[in-house]
């Protein structure tokens, strides 16, 4: 028989999906994005991972950006979150602000682990509850300037969780109702199922405590994601 060690399984290459309509790059690197925004606490840890080898990607800039309890987007925040956007008009919504609230990137350390301090986000009309990520390469000193993405994602939420968090004070009173994952367009066409955190609560008693979520993302490291081209970081939308 033979008793060697197995070698490391290598990870999945993680299913990219589309960046939205609320892409900016507002070169923030911050741990705490949340700027005092009303909602449950949400410790983010994602890890990078290359796919190929299942070794940890560090020094990978991954920027993170999603709606607020009520919907609301940094840069849109005067856009309705209850009316539902027409597919066909999703590049040309023009930017009512320049807030920044719910934006911000991090480099992965040597374990390719990034952390944020954030909330849980609410919802949009027509889309489950949902965070967008994108992984940039960098090298050198202009790293900020860098428009070479890797891989671009959405991460979702296991339903149970959400539930109870939009029953909370800061998500209640919408005029539109949360779309759940199995019904989401882009959960459902774009590997949705591999893309959600794994999610806990911080406190025992209450989840006013807020949550803890995870999800490592394998991504090959020399790609080209074709959801956020390097003209895309001169666009209001893409």
């Amino acid at each position: 028989m033979d008793n060697q060690p197995s070698a490391p399984s290598i990870y999945q290459l993680a299913p990219e999906q589309v960046a939205g309509p609320y892409f900016r790059n507002p070169r923030l690197l911050r741990r705490n994005i949340s700027e005092g925004a009303e909602g449950l606490p949400l410790l983010l840890r994602l890890t990078i991972v290359d796919a190929m080898t299942a070794e940890p990607v560090s020094g990978a800039l991954v920027d993170i950006w999603h709606c607020n309890a009520r919907g609301a987007y940094s840069g849109w925040s005067r856009v309705n979150p209850d009316l539902e956007v027409d597919v066909e008009d999703i590049g040309s919504i023009p930017r009512t602000d320049d807030d920044t609230y719910l934006r911000g990137g991090q480099f992965s350390d040597h374990k390719g682990a990034v952390r944020f301090t954030t909330i849980y986000p609410g919802f949009y009309a027509g889309r489950a509850l949902h965070i967008h990520v994108a992984v940039r390469i960098v090298a050198g000193n202009e790293y900020l300037e860098e428009r070479n993405v890797a891989w671009v994602g959405q991460l979702y939420f296991p339903e149970v969780v959400s539930r109870s968090v939009l029953n909370a004070k800061a998500y209640r009173g919408r005029s539109s109702v949360p779309v759940c994952n199995a019904d989401d367009a882009y959960y459902t066409s774009m590997g949705g199922e591999a893309s959600t955190l794994a999610v806990w609560p911080i406190g025992r008693d209450s989840h006013e405590d807020g949550y803890f979520g995870h999800l490592t993302i394998g991504i090959d490291t020399f790609a080209v994601s074709s959801q956020i081209k390097p003209e895309d970081f001169d666009k209001y939308t893409v």
